[in-house]
């Protein structure tokens, strides 16, 4: 199994001896139950750096109460199978070393881009993520910090964050991998039964709907996100939340999809019992 690190103690020791020996360090922060997605991180972020660290922490502060936090899949056995196998390391830390003063302590808030979308939907989501990211920059204090474009909005607003603290931090962003019919991966993909599974498919399918679209000359964005609510509703077992068409750089509202306004088809839907999120590129 991979070297799991359970103290900030132990990853700084790790991260001095790389550092010693002038080598680059990076982090993949995740919430465990790994796949294939991750996987694709941690092998980028191993070709941007000598050290690879990989944190697995399901962090309270990012659900709200009614939300999956007690459910939420845990396989830290597999996930060191997994970065051993991708030759990373492994820091698995308890939430009290996290929140050493209990989880009503510091935070950080990133405005406007913490308020909308999935900030509207999950209130007080963003500010959750940012002070864990946050805190895990400063306990491996990495060249590079790995994402995945799957949370386009969570990306986007680290990006913001490391801006706006001065953080020596490099965010970089990772396509979105996907299953055989589209479906983004997701830890919480575990979660969907069958016929689930099998009506998942439609947010890939309006979101390629929505491509094809702009790609034939539909710039009102207006009319792309009709076609993305119109698909996700022919689907009889998804509800949505939301489809919005958003600037790429910097989700603010758009009435037209242009060459010279590159924008991002964005959906929340929940299949069954299950919240999923995905995303993609329009480029007209």
């Amino acid at each position: 199994m991979a070297e799991l690190l359970g103290t900030t103690t132990a990853v700084r020791a790790a991260v001095g001896s790389a550092r010693a020996k002038g080598h680059r360090v990076g982090l993949v922060p995740t919430m465990g139950a790994l796949h294939d997605g991750h996987s694709r991180l941690i092998d980028r972020c191993r070709g941007k750096t000598d050290l690879t660290i990989v944190s697995i922490f399901v962090n309270p502060t990012q659900f709200g109460p009614n939300e999956d936090f007690l459910r939420y899949p845990r396989a830290l056995d597999d996930d060191l199978k997994r970065c051993q196998a991708a030759g990373a390391l492994v820091f698995a830390p308890g939430t009290e070393t996290i929140y050493p003063n209990g989880v009503r302590s510091t935070f950080v808030e990133v405005s406007d881009l913490g308020d909308i979308l999935e900030g509207a939907s999950r209130p007080g989501h963003f500010r959750g993520v940012a002070t864990v990211v946050l805190k895990l920059f400063e306990i491996v204090r990495p060249d590079v910090a790995c994402f995945g474009q799957k949370d386009y909005q969570q990306q986007l607003l680290l990006r913001r964050m490391a801006l706006d603290l001065h953080l020596a931090v490099e965010i970089d962003t990772c396509p979105t991998i996907r299953e055989a019919d589209g479906l983004a991966m997701s830890s919480r993909n575990r979660y969907l039964n069958p016929e689930e599974r099998r009506a998942a498919g439609v947010l890939f399918g309006a979101l390629e709907s929505a491509r094809k679209a702009v790609a034939t000359g539909e710039h009102r964005a207006g009319q792309v996100r009709q076609i993305l609510r119109e698909t996700i509703e022919s689907e009889p077992r998804a509800r949505l939340d939301y489809a919005e068409v958003r600037s790429a750089s910097n989700l603010d509202p758009l009435e037209e999809v242009g060459p010279e306004s590159l924008a991002v088809a964005l959906l929340a839907v929940r299949i069954g019992n299950t919240r999923l999120i995905d995303n993609m590129l329009l480029s007209g």
